[in-house]
C-alpha cells in the first residue's frame, strides 16, 4: 500500500510541476502603445498586461454601417455630412455601437446607440467610459481615441465602430 502512495504523490507532485511550467502563448498585446484616460481626464501609458484565459479582442459583427444622403463641402475633411452609424462590435460583455454625426467635414456629435449593459457592473463601467470616449473622440476628430482604463473592451470596441462609421462617411 505505501508504494501506491508514493506512486500517486510522485505523479501528482510532476502534473502539477508541469501544470504550474506550462505558459500559454500570447498575441500582440492590443494596448501596446496607447493611452489611457481615467474618469477625471487624466491620461497615462498603460503597462503590459498579460492575456487571460479567455480574453478576446473585440470582433465585428455582421450589421453593415449606414448613412444618410451627405454632401461635400469645399475645403473640408473629406467627410461628409451627415449621421452614420458604425457597425456593431461584439465584447464578451456585450455590443458596442455608436453614431457619429458630421458637419462641414468635422464631427460633431459622437452617439452610443449600444454599450454593454447587461449586468449592473457592465452598466456601471460603460456609464462611466462613454462620456470620456465621446469627448475623446470629438477632441481628436477621429477614433484614436484614448482607451479609459477599466474599460479596455469597451473602449477599443467603441473606436472600432467609429472608425467604421467614419470608413462609410469617406465612402
Amino acid at each position: 500500500m505505501p508504494r501506491r502512495g508514493a506512486a500517486a504523490l510522485l505523479l501528482t507532485t510532476a502534473a502539477l510541476a508541469l501544470l504550474l511550467s506550462f505558459k500559454t502563448p500570447t498575441d500582440t498585446d492590443p494596448t501596446a502603445g496607447t493611452r489611457v484616460a481615467a474618469a477625471d481626464g487624466a491620461t497615462a501609458t498603460p503597462a503590459p498586461a498579460a492575456a487571460g484565459p479567455g480574453a478576446t479582442m473585440p470582433a465585428a459583427t455582421s450589421a453593415p454601417a449606414t448613412s444618410a444622403p451627405a454632401t461635400s463641402a469645399p475645403g473640408t475633411a473629406d467627410l461628409r455630412d451627415g449621421t452614420v452609424q458604425g457597425a456593431v462590435v461584439g465584447t464578451r460583455w456585450g455590443a458596442v455601437q455608436v453614431q457619429v454625426t458630421i458637419t462641414g467635414g468635422t464631427i460633431t456629435d459622437v452617439t452610443a446607440l449600444q454599450l454593454p449593459s447587461g449586468d449592473r457592473h457592465s452598466w456601471d463601467i460603460s456609464s462611466r467610459a462613454e462620456p470620456v470616449l465621446r469627448r475623446s473622440a470629438l477632441a481628436i476628430q477621429g477614433a484614436e481615441i484614448d482607451i479609459v482604463s477599466g474599460a479596455t473592451y469597451t473602449s477599443l470596441a467603441y473606436a472600432q465602430s467609429l472608425q467604421a462609421a467614419l470608413d462609410a462617411a469617406r465612402a
